[in-house]
């Protein structure tokens, strides 16, 4: 299977916001977009959907916090009960402290694991540069010819009003 990629590079930050955004109003598919730095807007400017992460992050700190009372109460009250100056043995306000902590420990894994898993970034994974400069001053996007609407004089034309440094056309065989 192959497939052709269509890349401009930019010097500037204004430069890739605004040629994302104009491509996409003219119905072109972004594939990725490389920048040295994050760039903010940059999510909108190319249609992507809010992250689901911050939900992940929620919900694995609610389940390990929610297990973790659960294990302190079974073996205090349950498996092991010791009476130590008289308190209660399923004394709730004594569990506060290390849930919290445990909850943020469960949450701060599950992103970052969450993250690696979505990103694909794996150990022994081998980058895949454009070009060197996009790690230190260049900017690019990368768009995909999905269809037959693809015109490369269009999008050259496009790139050329954002003052794009270079532009090249990449064919990729794909393996399957």
């Amino acid at each position: 299977m192959t497939r052709r990629y269509f890349i401009g590079y930019f010097d500037h930050e204004d430069d890739i916001l605004g040629v994302s955004k104009a491509v996409c109003k003219a119905g072109f598919s972004v594939a990725d977009v490389y920048a040295p730095y994050a760039l903010h807007g940059l999510d909108r400017a190319i249609g992507l959907a809010p992250s689901k992460l911050p939900w992940v992050c929620f919900l694995l700190g609610l389940l390990g916090a929610a297990f973790k009372v659960w294990f302190e109460f079974w073996t205090t009250a349950q498996d092991w009960p010791i009476n130590v100056g008289g308190k209660p043995w399923n004394s709730l306000p004594a569990f506060v402290p290390v849930t919290f902590e445990v909850m943020v420990l469960c949450a701060g894994l599950s992103t970052v694991f969450a993250f690696f898993f979505v990103s694909r970034l794996w150990p022994g994974k081998k980058p895949r540069l454009l070009d060197p400069a996009v790690t230190d001053d260049r900017f690019a996007l990368v768009l995909e010819a999905t269809d037959a609407t693809y015109d490369p004089r269009l999008l050259e034309g496009i790139f050329q009003q954002f003052h794009v440094v270079r532009v090249e056309e990449r064919v990729e065989e794909r393996k399957v």
